[in-house]
């Protein structure tokens, strides 16, 4: 298994929405068909917000990764956030999400990015273990706060 990355389109719709679908399922999350399908569009159309690209072969993707881009003075330019990275299940504990977390973020650097970020449950040792493992650590000076509008 391989952490093969292909930059999704929307002929990956269907397919994304499926893994989109079983990732916000288990983890719990209150979203709609509708609401990630109006989410997943734009991305997939090349808006310049962020990208989606999917993780194993395009035609039976076993995983896919969400990074959305804002510019920060603080970091000096384009900076990055995951904000969704899914693995089936079934192929989990093999290191794809490990190699998508490295690759990824370093093929983004040659276009540009300055850093990148992730949200972690400070509760979610595997997760945690993961990320550190591919270079995040967890910043102390800050909290991720949440305003819905």
């Amino acid at each position: 298994m391989s952490a093969a990355l292909t930059l999704a389109g929307p002929d990956h719709l269907d397919k994304l929405m499926a893994l989109v679908e079983a990732f916000h399922t288990e983890a719990e999350m209150t979203s709609t068909e509708e609401s990630r399908r109006a989410a997943l569009g734009p991305l997939l159309d090349g808006i310049p917000y962020g990208c989606v690209y999917l993780i194993g072969p395009p035609r039976a993707p076993i995983g896919y990764m969400v990074i959305t881009f804002t510019w920060s003075v603080e970091y000096g330019g384009l900076d990055g956030n995951i904000d969704e990275l899914y693995i089936r299940p079934g192929v989990r504990g093999r290191g794809i999400a490990f190699e998508a977390l490295v690759a990824l973020p370093n093929a983004l650097a040659d276009g540009g990015l300055r850093t990148i970020h992730l949200e972690v449950d400070r509760e979610n040792t595997n997760a945690l273990k993961l990320y550190r493992r591919a270079g995040f650590a967890l910043n102390e000076n800050y909290a991720f706060m949440t305003k819905h509008l």
